[in-house]
């Protein structure tokens, strides 16, 4: 049996509900959650979380994280998770998470394990999805963090798992600056979305070329101009508005897409400054490259 790490300050007395696609890794998410101390509740009928929560209080203490996992295999239970959530009958400070990925890695994964989709009622399994994604719609739209796990392996789900529920800051906002190429589609995930390409290509310059964003001579020749320079004054400003509305209306996880062509270049240089100056203001802020090494 995996010995778990005790439950982190910031997290005592929360409640963090994982729901989302079948087959985006609700269950590794799940895992990871009790590794960080919360006491997990797979599969769990919406109606049923508030009486979780009473005897986990009972037995465990008001301190005690709890986690559950609450998805379509519900049946027509699922239907009144967001009253549930809404009319806060749990007493705990509650954080939605939503898994996502896209309808391809979906049905590679499902096919994998070789199990049908539990909407797809004798149909193809992308009907199920389908199906799936109306019923979820407006959950998504209210998760306090969406995870896209289409390119994520195990270990970079947890990791992003752990980043959002195992540090001492969680009621902070914490911000993830992902560069990207355009050519390769934008994050689905983002919250903000810039693009970079209105500054000069370094990619045209033969020695910068094999050269990438995170170099020196490749971030000082896209940050150095005046317009980048103004660009992320004025960004990083608005980065901050936007923060302070967030954590006013209750959400702590923002994801900032910075996008150029290929996502070696500009976007790379410009998505680690903006996550540095978000730091030097106090917010909690990384940055990852999601398409570097791709071309």
């Amino acid at each position: 049996m995996t010995a778990t790490r005790p439950p982190v300050a910031d997290h005592r007395g929360e409640l963090v509900v994982v729901t989302g696609m079948t087959g985006a890794g609700r269950s590794t998410a799940a895992k990871e959650l009790e590794d960080l101390g919360f006491y997990v509740v797979d599969n769990l009928p919406p109606q049923l979380v508030a009486d979780v929560v009473r005897l986990v209080d009972e037995s465990r203490g008001l301190l005690q994280p709890i986690a559950v996992v609450v998805d379509v295999r519900s049946g027509s239970f699922f239907a009144g998770l967001r009253e549930v959530i809404a009319r806060g009958t749990t007493g705990r400070r509650t954080t939605l998470v939503f898994l996502e990925a896209n309808d391809d890695v979906l049905v590679r994964r499902q096919e994998a394990v070789r199990r049908p989709h539990p909407l797809q009622d004798g149909g193809r399994l992308l009907d199920g999805l389908t199906r799936e994604r109306v019923v979820l719609a407006d959950l998504r739209s209210e998760a306090d963090l969406v995870i896209d796990t289409s390119t994520l392996n195990v270990h970079q789900l947890t990791d992003k798992i752990a980043d959002a529920f195992g540090t001492e800051h969680t009621t902070a906002m914490k911000a993830t600056v992902v560069s990207f190429g355009f050519k390769y589609g934008i994050p689905v995930d983002a919250d903000l979305v810039a693009d970079m390409r209105f500054l000069p290509n370094p990619h045209w310059v033969p020695e910068l070329r094999p050269l990438t964003g995170r170099d020196e001579p490749v971030a000082d020749y896209v940050k150095d101009r005046p317009e980048a320079q103004e660009f992320l004054t004025e960004y990083v400003d608005l980065i901050r508005t936007v923060v302070t509305g967030y954590l006013r209306e209750g959400k702590r996880f923002m994801t900032v897409a910075i996008g150029c062509t290929g996502g070696k270049h500009r976007s790379v240089a410009m998505a680690e400054e903006i996550a540095a100056r978000l730091r030097v203001v106090g917010i909690d802020a990384r940055s990852t490259h999601r398409d570097l090494g791709r071309e």
